[in-house]
């Protein structure tokens, strides 16, 4: 069993910053996945890191603006997120998995409950 707790949603102006956190407790040894969902859209995968950390991926269209990373002595996962846009406003999820992959995380997959993020223009 992996629980995980999202926290560092809020309200920022476009352009701003944030960074996520996603609490990992039970197998803390999962790759970890970041996704997220806007208003009448279909989830979409953000970026994922595998279990020591050492090999990330993104979403093409995110690359150079979004960055996971992980602290396994915590252990939380974080997704820092730059230059904030109208379109990012989304519910993010973390997910944790058996295995990171370019799309997301697979084998076994747990997941939180979310934190929401706006971005106003």
């Amino acid at each position: 069993q992996v629980q995980l707790v999202e926290s560092g949603g809020g309200l920022v102006q476009a352009g701003g910053s944030l960074r996520l956190s996603c609490a990992v407790s039970g197998r803390t040894y999962y790759s970890i996945g970041w996704f997220r969902q806007a208003p009448g859209k279909d989830r979409e995968f953000v970026a994922s890191t595998t279990s020591t950390g050492g090999m990330t991926y993104y979403a093409d269209s995110l690359k150079g603006r979004f960055t996971i990373s992980r602290d396994n002595a915590k252990p939380t996962v974080y997704l820092r997120m730059n230059s904030l846009k109208p379109e990012d406003t989304a519910l993010y999820y973390c997910a944790a998995g058996r295995a990171a992959t370019a799309t997301g995380v697979d084998g076994d997959v747990y997941w939180g409950r979310g934190t929401q993020v706006t971005v106003s223009s």
